[in-house]
């Protein structure tokens, strides 16, 4: 069992940066792949991207390649989404999420999920 905690959310404008944060507790963070997530009001839960668990491979989402990069750090067990160049679509809840077997896009492939921390870009 892992617990995932997010922060760093927060209302910006278009073009400012953010830096969310995930920290885990439980089972050995180094076990989990991870991956964020975030959900606009009234849509579906999409990707965004994920970090392998000892390769540190990382994967995003074409909507948001080059400007969001995605890191961990075992030995704080955390997770970070390095979010530049923010965007109005952007906007929504942000989830992190851990898997010890699939290292996948897909919510369904996730056994543990954060509460989500909201983040706003106006324009």
């Amino acid at each position: 069992q892992v617990q995932l905690v997010e922060s760093g959310g927060g209302l910006v404008q278009a073009g400012d940066s953010l830096r969310l944060s995930c920290a885990a507790s439980g089972r050995t963070f180094s076990s989990y792949n991870m991956g964020w997530f975030r959900q606009a009001p009234g849509e579906e839960r999409d990707f965004v991207s994920r970090i392998g668990r000892s390769t540190s491979a990382t994967y995003y989402a074409d909507s948001v390649k080059g400007r969001f990069t995605i890191s961990r750090d075992n030995a704080k067990n955390t997770v970070y989404l390095q979010m530049n160049s923010l965007k109005q679509e952007d906007t929504g809840v942000y989830y992190c999420a851990a898997s010890v077997a699939s290292y996948s896009s897909r919510p369904a492939s996730y056994e543990y999920w954060g509460q989500g921390t909201q983040v706003t870009v106006s324009s």
